[in-house]
Parts: structure tokens; C-alpha cells; sequence
């Protein structure tokens, strides 16, 4: 099988966008695309259309993709709609990939694309408490919540204001790795902090305000560890990705030099694995099965972006990408190592906390910050020298871990 290149990316801002409808925000994001791989929409032989929230808060239970796509120029050619909660951009690219694997086709699409904030945000919020097993949710949540005991929440440190059950599970996973690994809440809020920063030099961000440590320790608690500004917020975008075989790139006639080849594309699901064998997590296997694919290993990747729906999740996924040894993340994330300059610089778009998290659109939104480092046209947050990169996107909720985790490993 040959290579399989990305020879067009491109991302709306993230954001808060209650005059666009989603269909603007797609078209924006498949026009983008389509601009910088060279492309038309006659040139695209399959689409796959990615998205979490176009049901539950728009009404658009079925055929999303064709909706959208019949008012942004796309109709004719086979569309599959994706739904694999936050993971459901990166499941999309990766079926991409599999079509032009598989010989089906030389030029895909794959596009994310959400409207979260709308009047109703209670409404908004409750949709992520589908993102598991929902006849067990009660049962789920009890285990989940309980990886947290045998820290004390210290008093105030507790928001009173309605959040989704997903936060105290976050929050779980937090007091689980302090207690197992030491870590500590300042290590968290310099994730936090960190990123934040990133942000400030992405004009792709949701946010782009700079925080120190100690201003994100004092922030609005949301339940401890975790405070307002670790955590990603509503966000409403789309991101779209055309990739290519060597024939499909000759095809439409995109620029080599531009071109960035997919090294690795591997999608894993849950197992029902012990606490106590973070080796045995999904992204740890789903990392070590993508370094296989890839030929490559840890220590060479130059720049990665992971999946921070907390800022904690950061520090989990660096261990499973091996950068560091379990437990380790968080003094590595204090001593800046994953800091633009650092080792290996992780979520220089700012993250999920910063630059936004459209779930549908998170993961391609990933692959362009990758992509724009790869090409060298990542301004004043461009890793120097960087041709090895790897994203993690997970989504939903199995067991202990998530219910799916996608890992591409991209190459300049």
C-alpha cells in the first residue's frame, strides 16, 4: 500500500458563534480545505461527517452529514456520518484513511462540525452524561467517583453551580493519580497555565488570556482538583481534512512540499482492565501500537496534541505516549518540559482548555495545529525543526477509561 498524505487542512476559529449556523461554519471549514489542498468538491470521492451534538441540540437525529453537506456544495458521493463522542472527528479522519487504504478511493474527506452553546445550556451540558452506558449510569458513576476516595476535598473547593456528572469524574481521575503517584494540584495547574500561554499565539483559540500558576489555582473551583480554567469549555466550530493517495494527489494536483504523510492512523476501544495497570490503558496500547505502525518511537516525536478535556488529562495521556514513566507527568509538566522551548512541546494550540472542544471537530482541529507545525507555519509557536508528530483524541466513557482513543502519528 502506498502513502496516504494530508494535502488539505483547515479549521474555523473556535469559539462562540451564535449568529452562525452550522452549516456557515462547515462550508468555512470545507472551503479552507478544499483552498489548500487545490481541490474542488467534484474532486472528493467520500465524505465522513463527524459529530456528537448535531441531534440532541439541533434536532438532526439522522443523516447530519447529508444536511449539512447538501447546503455546502457535497452531494452525490457516499457519506457516512461518525459518531464517536469526542472522538468522533478523529474516528472520522481515520475511516478516511482506511478508504483510501482499502482501495476504495484516492481523495477523502473527513469533517467535524458543532453548535454546543445555545440558549439552553443546562441542556447543553446534560449531553455529555450520554457519553457512557446509560442504563448503568447511576452504577457507572458510583465506580468512577470512587477512584477519588482517600483524597479530602479542602473546604470552598467545591463549585455550587450545576455541572455535568463528568466534572466529578474528571475530578475522580485527578485524586486517583495524586494519590497512587504524588501528583500534586499545582502540577495540574501548571498544565493549565502552560497551555493557556500556548493559546495567546493561536488566533485559532477560543481563549487566548495568559495565566500564571497561582491564578489558576485561584480561579472558580469546579470540584477539586480542578478549577475554571483546567477544564475545556462549550465551544461551537468545525474543522475539515482532505487526504490523498500518491494517485490522488497527482489528481488534484497538490503541492508535495505541503503534503503531510499519515504515518500511523490506529483506533482502539475500552478493555476492562485493572486500576492498578495504567499499562494496560487503552491509550497506552493504542500509543504502542501506533509507534509500531509508524516505525518510530517516543523519543521521536518533536510536538504532540493531546486530548485535555482536563487539564489532568494531559498529564495522563504524556504517560501513555511514553514521553515520561507512569506517574511522572505532572513534575515533568511543572519543570516545563512539554512548554514550547521544553522536550517535547505538547498542545501548543492551547488545548482543549484554551482553544476549544467542538467534539466533532476536536480531533481534525488537532491534526491542523500538527499539520500547520509540520509546514513550519505555526508563527511565534512553531516548534523548531519539527517532523515527527503525534495526536490523541479519546472519547466517552467504558468501564475505567475511555470508551475509544485514536492516535495518528503525522510526518513532515
Amino acid at each position: 500500500m502506498g502513502d496516504i498524505y494530508i494535502a488539505g487542512i483547515a479549521m474555523t476559529v473556535f469559539g462562540r458563534h451564535h449568529e452562525r449556523p452550522l452549516h456557515d461554519l462547515a462550508g468555512e471549514a470545507l472551503n479552507g480545505a478544499l483552498a489548500d489542498a487545490g481541490c474542488k468538491t467534484k474532486d472528493l470521492e467520500v465524505a465522513y461527517y463527524a459529530s456528537v451534538t448535531n441531534g440532541p441540540l439541533q434536532g438532526q437525529l439522522s443523516i447530519p452529514g447529508q444536511v449539512v453537506f447538501s447546503k455546502i456544495g457535497i452531494e452525490g458521493i457516499p457519506v457516512f456520518n461518525v459518531e464517536n463522542a469526542c472522538a468522533s472527528g478523529s474516528s472520522a479522519f481515520h475511516l478516511a484513511v482506511q478508504s483510501l487504504k482499502a482501495g476504495a478511493c484516492d481523495v477523502a474527506l473527513a469533517l467535524g462540525a458543532e453548535k454546543m452553546n445555545i440558549p439552553d445550556k443546562a441542556k447543553a451540558m446534560a449531553l455529555f452524561d450520554a457519553g457512557w452506558d446509560v442504563s448503568r449510569a447511576d452504577e457507572n458513576y458510583r465506580t468512577l467517583v470512587r477512584m477519588g476516595e482517600g483524597v479530602e476535598p479542602p473546604a470552598n473547593s467545591e463549585s455550587d453551580k450545576p455541572y455535568s456528572r463528568f466534572m466529578a469524574i474528571y475530578a475522580a481521575l485527578c485524586r486517583h493519580h495524586m494519590k497512587a503517584w504524588g501528583t500534586t494540584q499545582r502540577q495540574i495547574a501548571a498544565v493549565s497555565a502552560k497551555n493557556h500561554g500556548h493559546s495567546t499565539n493561536n488566533p485559532y483559540s477560543q481563549f487566548r488570556k495568559r495565566f500564571s500558576v497561582d491564578e489558576v489555582l485561584a480561579a472558580a473551583p469546579i470540584t477539586y482538583p480542578l478549577t475554571l480554567p483546567m477544564c475545556a469549555p462549550l465551544t461551537d466550530g468545525a474543522a475539515a481534512v482532505v487526504v490523498c493517495t500518491e494517485a490522488g494527489l497527482k489528481r488534484i494536483g497538490a503541492r508535495r512540499e505541503r503534503s503531510v504523510r499519515v504515518l500511523a492512523s490506529v483506533l482502539r476501544s475500552f478493555t476492562n482492565r485493572p486500576l492498578d495497570r495504567p499499562d494496560l490503558s487503552v491509550g497506552h496500547l493504542t500509543a504502542r501500537q501506533a509507534y509500531e505502525v509508524a516505525g518510530l518511537g517516543p523519543s521521536d516525536i518533536d510536538v504532540a496534541e493531546v486530548h485535555d478535556a482536563s487539564a489532568m488529562g494531559e498529564i495522563i495521556q504524556v504517560e501513555n505516549l511514553g514521553f515520561v514513566p507512569f506517574g511522572q507527568g505532572g513534575p515533568a509538566a511543572e519543570r516545563g518540559e512539554f512548554t514550547l522551548g521544553g522536550r517535547i512541546p505538547v498542545n501548543t494550540s492551547g488545548g482543549l482548555e484554551s482553544k476549544g472542544h467542538p467534539l466533532g471537530a476536536t480531533g481534525i482541529g488537532q491534526l491542523f495545529e500538527l499539520v500547520t507545525q509540520l509546514r513550519g507555519e505555526a508563527g511565534p509557536r512553531q516548534v523548531e525543526n519539527a517532523r515527527h508528530a503525534i495526536q490523541e483524541n479519546g472519547g466517552g466513557l467504558q468501564g475505567i477509561e475511555e470508551a475509544a482513543v485514536a492516535v495518528n502519528i503525522l510526518s513532515k
